[in-house]
């Protein structure tokens, strides 16, 4: 296959960039929503506008429960170079950048001390043409470095059997390797035909929802002011009266009026307050619809339910987030394993065969973690499973199960 170059790759990531940066800054609750409406003027939506962390609740209630735990069938010895870069960070930031952006890259390279380092950067600043059938990169590009402008001033462009790098625009080195892919590897969520680099946690339709329960939010404030000092009126005052002070009209506690000549005296009205109501059941409305989406549920976002819920309850309340977790191990899961791959390779300077770490298989820790009530059941249930069939179950499927670990001693 015939090479793009670095000129075509820095034009694709500009294209992408901007989509990217708007889901992080979803995620972190920076982003502005376009001001829609007929009733509110703008100056008025100004000061009230609200913000809304629900895009950053649907991803963080996914990447909390999804923790790497190793690599079994570990032939090649991968766990030892991940152990050596700070892996609680290292998963940890994967798993984020992936879920927000759809797809995070791994920047693999030799340290001074010829060890192996992992770096990860967010899809903003890389990407690359992807080969479908191994889900590895044919050719990569990524900004290492950006000033305060956010200009590239460091960039590196991965091509198998070598790595280029570049300061502001010129070459300034070439670090050769013997490997039959580029250093730069994809982690990619949820990826299809259509869309080989994944899909978003923070979807159209979540950023609906949140918009929506934003805009709402923003008209309960404006409302809540009426709703605090309602609107009164006077009527039968003559025409020769001093006016009245508004505000002192509305914080005192005592108002005097007297008759005129005539003997008329003035009546007190006052309007009917709008009810907060409807933008309880909006909010309530724009929640369901998210939660939905996210496989979340109406207790995550807020509204809390009377009862609580035991464990149990909250897996089968959980059922869609619990899928989605398991998608997400197998999709992480084989980009973590041609990370794995590639390190081993530049490690031991052998350009092993992709095939040769079929066997080593990514382990997570189980989604939900089990109580007194679920360990008991399946206590239970492989104790009867390990009569019928001896050995069924093993002390490595109830650590699967259970995340807790035998032991050795």
């Amino acid at each position: 296959m015939a090479q793009k170059g670095i000129e075509y790759l820095r034009k694709k990531l500009d294209q992408r960039k901007p989509r990217v940066d708007m889901r992080y800054k979803q995620y972190a609750m920076k982003y502005t929503d376009r001001s829609t409406g007929i009733t509110i003027p703008e100056k008025i939506r100004q000061q009230y506008q609200s913000v809304l962390g629900w895009c950053g609740k649907g991803v963080d209630s996914l990447a909390d429960r999804l923790v790497f735990r190793e690599f079994a069938n570990d032939d090649f010895e991968v766990n030892e170079i991940f152990e050596s870069n700070n892996p609680d960070v290292f998963f940890d930031s994967v798993v984020l950048s992936t879920l927000i952006a759809s797809c995070s890259f791994v920047y693999i390279s030799k340290g001074a001390d010829e060890s192996v380092r992992l770096q990860v950067i967010e899809a903003s600043n890389a990407t690359g043409i992807i080969d479908p059938i191994t889900g590895l990169l044919t050719e990569g590009y990524a900004v290492l470095d950006r000033d305060e402008q956010g200009k590239a001033t460091v960039e590196a462009y991965f091509s198998p059997g070598r790595t280029e790098i570049f300061y502001f625009g010129d070459l300034k080195d070439t670090i050769p390797n013997e490997l039959s892919y580029p250093l730069l590897v994809p982690i990619v969520h949820r990826p299809d035909a259509v869309r080989p680099f994944g899909r978003s946690r923070i979807t159209r339709s979540g950023m609906y929802y949140q918009r929506y329960a934003k805009r709402t939010l923003e008209r309960a404030d404006v409302t809540a002011e009426f709703y605090s000092f309602p609107q009164k009126y006077v009527t039968g005052i003559s025409s020769d009266a001093e006016p009245m002070d508004s505000w002192k009209a509305a914080v005192s506690a005592m108002l005097q009026f007297t008759d005129d000549d005539k003997g008329n005296s003035p009546k007190l009205g006052q309007f009917t307050t709008a009810s907060m109501t409807p933008f309880t059941e909006q909010l309530k409305t724009a929640a369901a619809g998210f939660a939905g989406e996210t496989g979340l549920t109406l207790d995550d976002l807020g509204f809390v339910s009377d009862n609580p819920s035991s464990v149990e309850a909250i897996k089968a309340s959980h059922e869609n987030l619990r899928l989605a977790g398991r998608k997400a191990q197998r999709s992480l899961g084989a980009g973590l394993l041609n990370v794995a791959y590639l390190a081993a390779c530049l490690r031991d300077g052998e350009p092993y065969l992709r095939s040769q770490f079929s066997k080593t298989k990514p382990k997570w820790e189980p989604l939900f973690e089990a109580d007194a009530s679920a360990l008991s059941l399946i206590g239970d249930g492989a104790i009867k499973l390990n009569q019928a069939i001896p050995q069924y179950i093993t002390a490595e499927v109830l650590r699967d199960l259970t995340g807790i670990k035998k032991d050795d001693n």
